[in-house]
């Protein structure tokens, strides 16, 4: 009889421990979004295979930078960052139907060249929106994007 509870005392401390990470990324959330604008938004990692490679992410303006950080971390500090003065909107589209499986119904898919790389953001339209305004919106001496297409 005492395996039998041993067992349950492992599971009870298993689901505590997934009830607390998961109330933890709940957390972590909700800090984002107290620190600026937050809006869902994917990011293309691996651009290797075609139409693969996409992360949900959560997107936010602090600043001057565009911050993107992966929806299921734990991580407080953003994995990319897209400074206002040095990224240019390259074209938007509609996602391959390769990229709609990966990514939400509405999303529209966004190329941004930063620097010598390119980087892709999908996200719902009114977001894509938000960000073109929030690039063309630079304070004066600042470049901003072209407009996409």
């Amino acid at each position: 009889m005492s395996g039998f509870l041993g067992v349950l005392e492992v599971l009870g401390l298993l689901l505590v421990l997934a009830v607390l990470l998961l109330l933890l990324l709940a957390v972590r959330r909700r800090w984002l979004a107290r620190r600026g604008g937050t809006f869902e938004c994917s990011l293309r990692l691996r651009t290797s295979t075609p139409g693969a490679g996409w992360v949900l992410g959560v997107g936010r303006y602090n600043g001057g930078r565009l911050e993107w950080f992966r929806f299921f971390s734990f991580a407080v500090r953003p994995r990319e960052t897209f400074p206002r003065g040095e990224v240019r909107v390259l074209e938007s589209r509609s996602p391959d139907p390769v990229e709609a499986v990966a990514l939400t119904a509405d999303s529209r898919v966004l190329a941004l060249e930063k620097g010598p790389q390119t980087r892709e953001l999908a996200m719902s339209e009114d977001s894509l929106l938000g960000l073109l305004a929030w690039l063309e919106a630079a304070p004066p001496g600042i470049t901003s994007g072209s407009r996409a297409s």
